[in-house]
This record gives structure tokens, C-alpha cells and sequence, in this order.
């Protein structure tokens, strides 16, 4: 039974068109070059296992933060709450002191 041409397809490689900056495709060039492949190969090594890591974390319901995010994130929960004058008069109501 012959195979159908979309069959054959999806065995295949299909391309992926992506508008850069210059300054972004220079960024991509230079770390091709640091891992000694290429452009191609670094974008397809890089995003595909990223996008699996997202999935994956997705799927799990987890949160994964970069170690700047992590800080900002301890840093954010560290910090004291600033009442609006709306939750004051709510906080005095419902202690029955207003």
C-alpha cells in the first residue's frame, strides 16, 4: 500500500521561519559558534528543550524561576503589605473599631 504525501511528511523535517533584530541573530550566531554548530542547530537544540522543560513543568503545575526571579520573588514576599485606605476602613470595620 503506497504511503500518502502527508504521511511522508510528518516523518520529515518541517522549517520554521522566525524574524529576528540584528542584534538578536547576532546573539544566536555567537553562541552557535561557542558550542561549535549551527544557528539551526543551537536554535532547534536550545527551544525544543526549553519548550519541552515548560510542558513538562505546565503539566506538573509547577512554577520554574530563574535564580534572579527566584530573589525578586523572596524579596517581594519579605516585604510588608501596604494597605490601600479601602482595606484600612475594611480591617477597622470588621474589627469593630469604626
Amino acid at each position: 500500500m503506497p504511503k500518502h504525501k502527508s504521511a511522508k511528511r510528518s516523518e520529515t523535517a518541517s522549517p520554521l521561519m522566525v524574524r529576528l533584530d540584528a542584534e538578536s541573530k547576532q546573539a544566536l550566531t555567537d553562541a552557535a559558534e561557542l558550542r561549535r554548530i549551527t544557528v539551526s542547530d543551537y536554535v532547534r537544540t536550545v527551544t525544543v528543550a526549553q519548550a519541552r522543560r515548560e510542558v513538562a513543568s505546565a503539566r506538573d503545575q509547577t512554577i520554574l524561576l530563574s535564580p534572579e526571579e527566584q530573589l525578586a520573588f523572596w524579596h517581594a514576599l519579605q516585604a510588608s503589605p501596604q494597605l490601600t485606605p479601602a482595606q484600612k476602613r475594611l480591617g477597622a470595620l470588621m474589627r469593630g473599631t469604626k
